[in-house]
């Protein structure tokens, strides 16, 4: 396997990088997880844009452009033969003076690699289950926008939802809304609408978000953004989750109760995948 660092693409056991890099010390970063479909990255340009405004807000300056990067990105696919994988993108700030202080942090880390994609059985399609987590994440928290590389509310909420046996974990914030999940966003159906929580309550934007509200809208189907408390959702018609890894994921049951199941949830995960094959496909 090889790896993008820093503008070389090297095998895996030589990319290295400081034990003083600020991204490992304290989670000093962005990163982004990207579908790779048919050796194309799907919505590339978005992944970007959302990158860009977190390096902004962290004042992070990427020392790449979009068109090199997107180009490297397609070198790694072909090295390593991985048409349908997954991309991980990280950007850490880099090295700099020890403690909190980012001065003299001037040089800033990129790393892409790839990683095997799940395969999706397509006659029997995941339903998982969702179980409320303890954590809470802070209500209005502006660089919950961002994918920061810490991530420590959502791996601490994971481990507990696994220990329960569910698959993925709930997380309400501080306002006791339902936010979303520990590695994607969250919708419902509720009265032939589709709605999904507003990024005021505290939660990442989404790339797979943004495209499930824009083919909504292309299926005439209502989408509403709307605060939310749990024992409101465990009413809904469907749920289900969106993340770039696996498209949409459908929710079978809620702290152990099962819920309902709407065909919307079907007609847009068809959508979904229609958009996926044909972005990237081969021109």
């Amino acid at each position: 396997m090889t790896v993008f660092l820093n503008g070389q693409i090297v095998p895996e056991e030589q990319a290295a990088i400081s034990v003083f890099d600020r991204g490992f010390l304290y989670g000093d970063g962005l990163f982004a997880t990207m579908r790779v479909f048919n050796g194309r990255v799907f919505r590339w340009g978005q992944h970007w844009e959302r990158l860009q405004r977190g390096a902004d807000f962290l004042g992070i300056k990427i020392p790449f452009s979009r068109e090199a990067l997107g180009k490297s990105a397609m070198e790694l696919i072909e090295r390593n033969r991985m048409p349908d994988a997954l991309l991980r993108l990280t950007l850490s700030r880099g090295v700099g003076v020890r403690g909190y202080s980012a001065k003299g942090a001037e040089r800033p880390v990129v790393v892409m690699s790839l990683h095997a994609a799940q395969a999706i059985d397509l006659a029997n399609r995941p339903r998982w289950k969702l179980a409320t987590s303890s954590v809470r994440v802070p209500a209005d928290d502006l660089i919950a926008l961002h994918k920061t590389c810490n991530k420590l509310p959502q791996i601490m909420a994971r481990m507990e939802a696994e220990a329960q046996g569910a698959d993925e974990a709930l997380l309400l914030n501080t306002d006791g809304e339902v936010a979303e999940a520990a590695s994607s966003n969250l919708f419902w159906c509720e009265g032939g609408a589709v709605c999904t929580t507003p990024l005021a309550t505290g939660i990442l934007a989404g790339v797979t978000r943004a495209v499930v509200i824009e083919l909504c809208r292309t299926l005439e189907m209502p989408v509403r953004e709307k605060r939310i408390k749990p024992d409101e959702l465990r009413k809904a018609d469907g749920v289900f989750l969106t993340m770039s890894s696996l498209g949409i994921v459908e929710i079978a049951s809620l702290d152990g109760r099962t819920l309902a199941r709407s065909a919307n949830t079907e007609k847009i995960r068809q959508a979904y995948e229609q958009t996926l094959l044909k972005e990237c496909t081969t021109r």
